[in-house]
């Protein structure tokens, strides 16, 4: 059993996932907040396995709820909604810790899907909205000095590591990752062990945004 609080601010939304998360029979909705501050109580009180997170809330937004959050229960995953308007302030909640994001107009099965995959240790990150952020980011590069020293850390990887590095970005889990390359699975997790060790990453959600933030990934 999966328990899931959810968080929004705006009642027809938070109801509706409520109504859909609670016909699955391994998900258990535990609580529901309207802002960041309530959802890290309700954090506190409930200790859910995945806070499903709207971005943009009054009082307190998404980003800092993530923070506080993944700040003092690290092992909850938080699974950002968001817009196509929204590539700031996911960036910074992504930074923040949060184990992916998806479009509010996803259909609901793609939200469950979504929320067993971080549950389980997975990253969900979407093309249509990472390819947004690649070119957003390639367009504000102004500290190049960063850029070229985190390009550096990446190339101390072997071959095969950079193509991992570039599997986590498009969201892929280590069956897939397996798959993909024709490896174990056992063998893609140790290359995806290797990569957080080597560029001190926190974890595989910090790798994968690396990914994207520095264009390692290419979505066609």
């Amino acid at each position: 059993m999966i328990r899931v609080l959810v968080v929004d601010d705006q009642t027809i939304m938070r109801e509706g996932l409520v109504t859909i998360l609670q016909l699955e029979n391994n998900l258990e909705v535990v609580g529901t907040a309207t802002n960041g501050l309530e959802a890290f109580e309700l954090a506190e009180q409930h200790r859910p396995d995945v806070v499903v997170m709207d971005i943009y809330m009054p009082k307190v937004d998404g980003v800092e709820g993530t923070r506080l959050i993944k700040q003092k229960y690290p092992a909850i995953k938080v699974l950002i909604l968001t817009t196509f308007n929204d590539n700031a302030l996911l960036l910074r909640a992504m930074d923040e810790g949060a184990s992916g994001y998806l479009l509010k107009e996803m259909p609901a099965e793609s939200i469950i899907s979504a929320i067993m995959t971080v549950a389980t240790g997975g990253v969900v990150l979407q093309p249509v909205i990472s390819q947004q952020l690649v070119h957003e980011l390639k367009k504000a590069k102004s500290t190049t000095n960063q850029h070229e020293a985190e390009l550096l850390r990446y190339k101390k990887l072997t071959d095969r590591e950079q193509e991992v590095l570039k599997l986590l970005g498009m969201g892929c889990n280590n069956r897939e990752i397996a798959d993909k390359l024709f490896i174990s699975e056992g063998t893609a997790k140790l290359h995806v062990s290797n990569i957080i060790s080597k560029m001190d990453f926190r974890d595989r959600t910090q790798a994968a945004i690396f990914a994207v933030r520095y264009g390692i990934t290419e979505f066609t």
